[in-house]
């Protein structure tokens, strides 16, 4: 990313607009802004597909001063999250607003949070320096997830496109019927990953030094603190906008990996996770507000690489559009299975004729479900060159 697209980033980070909203008078501003206005926009200013040359993001990664500015929009967002989420409970608990503004006012702090707060805590979380990692535990703290940093790095990263993961969708699986697993797995496997973190320093699993503790007792605390100021009301906001936070990021784990699953070796073993085992976007506007996210195939292929060199990746499986348009997409399944579903399928076909996959077959095809769609019929494939996915029939039953 250019200096002009970091600075650009970081500015548009930091205005809250829900406060801009409430302001005007129209506390459903940022729901029709990301509803309406960013899936238009992605089509109108179209995909930025180009990428650094090695050398000048060697050159990048040698410079302080842009490694700083690339921070500083992450850096910048920390207080507002903090204090946006005070502000809105206040506004909230005090019944300056009539019910229909009041919940218009609290899904667009929930939609800030989880968009642009778990984001920058995503990127945060990936940090070899200590005060990012801090930074990236308080963003999820307020969003009542911080368990999304002992399983995001620990488990999805190990485990994306296998049916181990909880935060990969399945073929046929719906947004609806992905997210109550996805919200449990997660918190589940955060659990069972830290305790095992314990048993191999034979340590208690109960104790101070298990993070899951910190990272679930927190939000408790926060929640205690907000309810003591503002009662009932203010408690009902911050586990509203929890609530629409996680929920956004765990409807964006859907896009990003739906159907999609690892070879195994013959050694029994997933192969080495690639840029195949995401889908790509580079949808230029909500990249630039979204850190550069939807480049997430060659995030899951370089972990530790900072957001704005990840890369465009050509080969990776295309989504149609940026999340904003995807996420709209997924609230109705026949659509999402139509446009989605063959796409799926011709991926897979790809992939298993992939001549570095010869002799693999795929990670859990047996776990794909039964598509909840009229408009998709699927069955197992009988043939040997299609050894992960069925073959699929566009149309009515």
């Amino acid at each position: 990313m250019t200096n002009w697209r970091l600075i650009s980033s970081a500015l548009l980070n930091v205005v809250p607009l829900p406060v801009v909203g409430y302001l005007l008078g129209q506390n459903w501003l940022t729901v029709l802004l990301v509803a309406g206005f960013l899936p238009l926009a992605d089509v109108v200013i179209g995909k930025d597909r180009s990428n650094p040359s090695r050398v000048e993001e060697a050159r990048l990664l040698r410079n302080p001063q842009a490694l700083r500015l690339s921070r500083l929009g992450l850096y910048a967002y920390v207080p507002v999250h903090v204090a946006l989420i005070a502000w809105g409970a206040w506004v909230f608990a005090h019944g300056q607003l009539p019910a229909g503004q009041s919940f218009g006012l609290l899904l667009s702090v929930g939609l800030v949070t989880g968009g642009q707060g778990i984001t920058i805590a995503h990127e945060l979380g990936h940090s070899r320096s200590g005060m990012d990692r801090l930074l990236a535990r308080l963003l999820l703290v307020f969003v009542g997830y911080g368990h999304f940093y002992i399983e995001h790095n620990r488990g999805h990263h190990a485990r994306v496109a296998t049916p181990d993961d909880p935060a990969t969708s399945r073929l046929g699986e719906s947004l609806y019927r992905f997210l109550p697993r996805a919200i449990i797995g997660s918190l589940a496997s955060a659990w069972r990953l830290e305790a095992e973190r314990l048993r191999r320093r034979r340590q208690d699993v109960i104790n101070v030094r298990n993070q899951m503790l910190w990272l679930t007792g927190a939000p408790l605390l926060v929640a205690f603190a907000i309810s003591t100021v503002l009662g009932a009301p203010g408690l009902l906001f911050f586990a509203g906008q929890c609530v629409v936070a996680f929920t956004l990021l765990e409807a964006v784990n859907y896009v990003e990996h739906y159907g999609l699953l690892r070879g195994r070796t013959s050694g029994g073993t997933p192969e080495r996770v690639s840029f195949r085992h995401s889908w790509n976007a580079s949808e230029r506007l909500s990249n630039m507000l979204l850190f550069n996210l939807q480049r997430h195939a060659d995030h899951h292929a370089n972990p530790t690489r900072p957001y704005s060199t990840l890369r465009h990746r050509e080969e990776s499986p295309q989504l149609p559009t940026g999340y904003p348009g995807m996420l709209l997409l997924a609230l109705v399944p026949r659509l999402w299975f139509h446009v989605m579903d063959s796409k799926v399928v011709r991926m897979r076909t790809t992939m298993a004729n992939a001549p570095e996959r010869k002799g693999m077959r795929e990670v859990g095809s047996s776990i794909d479900r039964q598509p909840e769609s009229e408009n998709v019929k699927c069955h197992p494939s009988p043939t040997r060159s299609l050894p992960a996915a069925p073959n699929c029939v566009v149309g009515r039953n």
